[in-house]
């Protein structure tokens, strides 16, 4: 099985591959490595490794802790790895269909950034309408979002009373971007964590402001 690691460590020569290291000694191979944050001495990074059948995904936190200065801030099953072209290909996938390109945004967001689900809504007089859905999305309606229109991309607050309770028992966490206006936004989630960082939170608003002026949002 694959597993997406999240890790915070010492931005120091040698650490990432003592912790490469330390992550072999229980079978664990390193499938791709992505540098989520960096600053102030401290590096985040997500390592997508692929452990053999039947061994815990628990191990790989013991040992990459078994490194000085590591800490590790989720572990979850991961399907599929996925390289930062695609953000490229995705973006030319809704200029050639941009009578599907809301669809076809809301599927691709979630292997980009390595969240569980995405949907597109759009704040109305009735309240918020869903106008696309990634397939893993849930079904619970979402028409009550306090935080539409939204001027600026942002880390929301889970534990909000507009947050349905089976996304707070899976421990979701959320973050949103406007889509070419405060109306319209792009809401990701990650049921299980890993929180949403600094630096994911502005690649996000990058990304979604290219599509909006693919789309002329």
């Amino acid at each position: 099985m694959s597993f997406l690691i999240r890790v915070q460590l010492p931005d120091t020569p040698g650490t990432l591959g003592a912790v490469a290291t330390a992550l072999g000694t229980v079978g664990a191979d390193i499938l791709s490595v992505d540098v989520v944050e960096r600053g102030g001495g401290v590096a985040v990074d997500d390592l997508v490794v692929e452990i053999p059948s039947g061994r815990l995904p628990d191990a790989l936190i013991t040992a990459a802790e078994s490194v000085d200065g590591v800490e590790v801030d989720a572990v979850r099953p991961y399907a599929g790895v996925l390289d930062t072209h695609r953000e490229l290909e995705l973006v030319e996938e809704i200029a050639a269909k941009p009578a599907a390109g809301l669809e076809i945004l809301a599927e691709g967001v979630p292997r980009i950034i390595r969240a569980g689900w995405a949907v597109v809504v759009e704040h109305a007089e009735s309240g918020a309408i869903r106008l696309a859905s990634s397939n893993a999305a849930p079904e619970t309606p979402i028409t009550d979002l306090p935080w539409l229109p939204l001027e600026r991309a942002t880390i929301l607050d889970a534990e909000e009373a507009w947050v349905p309770e089976t996304w707070k028992e899976l421990g979701t966490e959320l973050a949103a971007t406007p889509l070419g206006k405060p109306g319209k936004a792009l809401l990701v989630a990650r049921p299980g964590g890993p929180n949403f960082r600094a630096a994911e939170v502005a690649r996000l608003t990058h990304f979604a402001g290219i599509v909006a002026v693919v789309l002329d949002s």
